[in-house]
């Protein structure tokens, strides 16, 4: 089997299981609290871009597989959308979470979003080296240094650092274990996600673009346990007694 088949099979198992999980947490949208609402729909909006990210992503494998080269240079750049707004939902979510302030969490998202569109401008103006097919990946490299740094310092860092302030408050607070349990796994599944993400548009070797995308896959399985642990995980951790009634704000909000 070519290298380039399973990387689109990896490809597609991200895609596929981002849309089930996001389609999952919309299916049970009705059950939160109303004042969670806000931070669920964040989280579908999440990983739906996860999933039409990597939809692309695929398709543009399974094109440079083939030999069409244009479609996949086209489905990179349409790729970078959704790639470029990833952090939009994800610090409305993390704000909102923090404070309870939609007001807030908006404005943040609407910074966030200028900073998006500023990287497709420049990434678009300058555009793109590649592809470079390879055994395993199709590579492309950004020709524009502003691009990368306008994602690093406006995109990555910030976003990352409310994540891990977020880990910290979790584990520091007194809460129940399974509070605990929930809201960590989620975010370190969600953190694992971005980080590698970044690794796989950056990477320069095919073996590391496709470890980075194992990553991510592995990140979503982890936020599936986060939110529908498995009987012998919850006995093991002791978390059966309590069952989430809020699960994307429970144990932070009170």
């Amino acid at each position: 089997m070519s290298g380039l088949i399973l990387n689109a099979t990896i490809c597609a198992a991200i895609m596929l299981s981002a849309f089930a999980f996001a389609l999952t947490l919309y299916r049970n949208k009705p059950k939160c609290k109303d004042q969670s609402t806000p931070s669920m729909v964040a989280l579908i909006a999440f990983w739906m871009l996860i999933a039409l990210s990597f939809l692309f992503v695929c398709v543009r494998v399974i094109a440079a597989f083939y030999g069409y080269i244009e479609v996949d240079r086209v489905c990179y750049y349409i790729a970078s959308i959704p790639f470029a707004l990833l952090p939009v939902p994800l610090v409305f979510f993390i704000v909102y979470v923090m404070t309870g302030d939609k007001t807030a969490s908006w404005a943040m998202s609407l910074l966030f979003s200028v900073f998006g569109i500023v990287y497709l401008a420049f990434l678009y103006r300058s555009g793109v080296v590649g592809p470079e097919v390879t055994y395993w990946a199709t590579i492309f490299s950004i020709d524009s240094e502003i691009a990368i740094t306008v994602y690093l310092s406006g995109l990555f860092i910030v976003p990352t650092a409310m994540i891990l302030a977020l880990l910290g408050l979790t584990l520091v607070r007194k809460i129940s274990k399974r509070r605990r349990y929930h809201i960590a796994l989620v975010l370190v599944a969600i953190s694992m996600v971005f980080d590698f993400i970044l690794v796989d548009v950056i990477a320069i070797q095919d073996t590391v673009q496709v470890a980075a995308r194992l990553f991510i896959l592995i990140g979503v399985v982890l936020a599936f346990l986060a939110y529908y642990p498995p009987d012998i995980l919850q006995d093991r951790l002791r978390i059966r007694k309590i069952r989430d009634v809020d699960p994307d704000t429970e144990g932070i909000d009170e």
